[in-house]
C-alpha cells in the first residue's frame, strides 16, 4: 500500500519546466501580492549584526517562516550569533541535497543619510515628473504594483529581498502542486556584512548538517544590463587599516603651522605611491599568479558588457587601465582606498594641523592570489617609505625614537571560490533558468563583490553558483538602498523554476 502510494504521489507531481511562461508569470504575480507584508515586516526588522537582540528577532523570524513550510529548523551555535540551518526532505529515495545560502544581515545606517523617516521603515516609491522618487503610501501595492516602484529600506536588496523571494517561491510550488525531487538545505547567515567571521570554523564544525551535492546562493545583483544571470565565482576579500600620526593631539594651524609634522600630507603621500596613474599596483609582486588563458577569455567575451554605457550610467569618462576590458578587470586583485579621514570637512572644517589620517583598504581577492602574501607586499612598501610600523597606537617612547609611524593592521575575511561552466550544479542551474526566461542566461566567470562561500567548496567539497536577482542600481551597502518591484517579481519566478526543475 505504501508503494502505491508513493507511486501515486510521483505521478501526480509535476516540473516548473512543464509550466508555461504564462503559468510562470502568473505564479510569481500573486505571491509576489501576497508576500509584499511580509517583506515589510522583515525589512522592518533592524538587522545590524553589531546589535546581537536585533538580530535575534530576525532568527525568530526565519525559523517561523521556514517552520509554517514544513522545513525543520536547527540553530548552529558559534562564539557570536548563531547560523540558522533549515531542511526538508524530498519524497523521491535516494534524492540528492542541494544547500541554498541566504544572508539576513545589513550594513550599518546613518540615518541622516536616507531620503526616508527610518531605514528600518520601508518606504515605497516612484520616480515623479522631474525623475525625483517621492514617496507613496505602501498599501498601493494592494491594489497592484508598477514594475519600476521600489521598496527602500536597508537590507531590501542586500539581501532580505531574496530571502522573501524564496520564501514566496516555496509557497508558489505547492499551489502548483511542483514537490522538488531533491532535498533542500537552507543555511542562513546573520553575521555577512561583519564578514561571516565565525563562518570558515562553523562549516568545519557542523559539516555533516551541512553535507550536500551541490550549493546556490541567492545573492547580489545581475549582469548590470539586469537580465537573468549566473554567477560561477566571487572574489575573496581582506582589509588593511594604515594609521599616520602627528602630535598628541589637534594643533592650532596658525600657532603650529610649519612646525608639527602634518599625518595627513603623509598618508596621502604614502598611498599616491601605490597606484600609477591608470590605476595599476605599483608594488612588486602585486598581481603574481594571474595568467589569463586565450580559452578562458572567451568565457569573459561572452558576457555582454557595453562598456561605453557603463560608464555614461555610473558617471565617469576614463576606466583603469589594469586589464583590457572589464571582465578580465575582475581577474585581478584590487588595491581599493575605501576610506580616508583626517580632521572636518564642510561645515565642520576648522584650522587645525590633524593628530592622525587613517585609511581603509580593501582588497579583493582572485583564486590566484595569496592573501597573506599581498598583505605583506603592501606591510612592505610602508616600511621602505621609512615608516615605523606597530599594531597599536604609539606609545610616548615611539613618538620619540621615530619620526614615521603607521599602525598597520590586516585581516582576510574569506577567499575567492570559481566553479566550472559545465560542472552538474551549473547544467542544471541553466537550464532552469532557460526554462523560465526564454533565453539562456547570461554566465558571469567571477564577479567582482565578494561573499562568504569559499569555505562551503573547499571543505564540503561541492560545486557552487550564484543565482543574482536584485537589481543592479540598487545602492547595496549605501543609504537609500533599494529593490525594484519588477526584480522582486522576476526574483521569484527564477526560484519557482529552479525550485522545480529535476536533478
Amino acid at each position: 500500500m505504501k508503494k502505491i502510494l508513493f507511486l501515486i504521489l510521483i505521478s501526480l507531481n509535476i516540473s516548473a519546466q512543464n509550466l508555461t511562461q504564462n503559468q510562470l508569470d502568473n505564479l510569481a504575480d500573486k505571491y509576489a501580492k501576497i508576500h509584499f507584508q511580509t517583506y515589510f515586516d522583515l525589512l522592518s526588522l533592524p538587522c545590524d549584526a553589531h546589535f546581537p537582540a536585533d538580530i535575534e528577532k530576525n532568527i525568530v523570524f526565519a525559523e517561523n517562516q521556514f517552520q509554517k513550510r514544513d522545513f525543520s529548523t536547527k540553530r548552529l551555535p558559534t562564539k557570536t550569533i548563531p547560523l540558522l540551518l533549515a531542511e526538508r526532505k524530498s519524497i523521491v529515495k535516494d534524492a540528492k541535497t542541494v544547500l541554498i545560502y541566504l544572508q539576513w544581515d545589513g550594513q550599518p545606517v546613518v540615518f541622516s543619510q536616507w531620503e526616508q523617516k527610518s531605514p528600518w521603515i520601508p518606504a515605497l516609491k516612484k520616480k515623479n515628473a522631474d525623475g525625483k522618487w517621492e514617496e507613496i503610501p505602501f498599501e498601493s501595492l494592494k491594489n497592484g504594483y508598477d514594475r519600476e516602484w521600489r521598496i527602500f529600506a536597508r537590507a531590501a536588496s542586500d539581501a532580505k529581498g531574496p530571502d522573501v523571494m524564496f520564501l514566496a517561491a516555496l509557497d508558489a510550488i505547492k499551489e502548483a502542486n511542483i514537490s522538488p525531487n531533491f532535498n533542500i538545505k537552507v543555511i542562513m547567515d546573520f553575521e555577512e556584512e561583519l564578514g561571516s567571521p565565525q563562518l570558515p570554523a562553523a562549516v568545519e564544525t557542523y559539516s555533516a548538517d551541512l553535507k550536500a551535492d551541490m550549493f546556490i546562493i541567492f545573492d547580489g545583483p545581475p549582469h548590470i544590463t539586469n537580465v537573468p544571470t549566473l554567477s560561477f565565482g566571487a572574489r575573496g576579500i581582506s582589509t588593511i587599516t594604515l594609521t599616520t600620526y602627528g602630535a598628541k593631539l589637534p594643533l592650532h594651524s596658525g600657532n603650529y603651522g610649519n612646525f608639527a609634522p602634518n599625518p595627513a600630507l603623509a598618508m596621502v603621500k604614502l598611498l599616491a605611491g601605490m597606484k600609477d596613474d591608470e590605476g595599476k599596483v605599483l608594488l612588486k609582486g602585486f598581481y603574481d599568479g594571474i595568467d589569463i588563458s586565450p580559452e578562458y577569455k572567451k568565457f569573459l567575451l561572452q558576457v555582454p558588457d557595453n562598456e561605453v554605457d557603463m560608464k555614461k550610467r555610473l558617471g565617469f569618462k576614463e576606466s583603469e587601465k589594469v586589464a583590457n576590458t572589464f571582465q578580465e578587470a575582475m581577474q585581478y586583485p584590487t588595491l581599493n582606498i575605501r576610506g580616508l579621514k583626517s580632521g572636518e570637512v564642510l561645515e565642520n572644517a576648522n584650522t587645525i594641523i590633524p593628530n592622525k589620517a587613517i585609511a581603509e583598504i580593501d582588497i579583493r581577492l582572485p583564486l590566484e592570489s595569496n592573501p597573506q602574501k599581498l598583505i605583506e607586499i603592501v606591510k612592505n612598501y610602508v616600511k621602505e617609505k621609512g615608516f615605523y610600523l606597530t599594531e597599536t597606537d604609539p606609545t610616548d617612547e615611539e613618538r620619540m625614537k621615530y619620526a614615521k609611524i603607521c599602525r598597520f593592521n590586516a585581516e582576510t575575511s574569506y577567499l575567492a571560490f570559481r566553479t566550472p561552466f559545465n560542472t552538474s550544479a551549473g547544467l542544471w542551474l541553466n537550464k532552469a533558468m532557460k526554462n523560465a526566461h526564454g533565453k539562456e542566461p547570461v554566465k558571469i566567470p567571477t564577479t567582482g563583490g565578494s561573499i562568504p562561500i569559499s569555505p562551503f567548496v573547499t571543505k564540503l567539497g561541492i560545486d557552487a553558483v550564484a543565482v543574482p536577482t536584485v537589481n543592479p542600481d540598487n545602492n547595496q551597502h549605501s543609504p537609500n538602498e533599494n529593490l525594484r518591484i519588477g526584480n522582486f517579481v522576476d526574483g521569484i519566478k527564477t526560484m519557482i523554476a529552479i525550485l522545480g526543475e529535476k536533478l
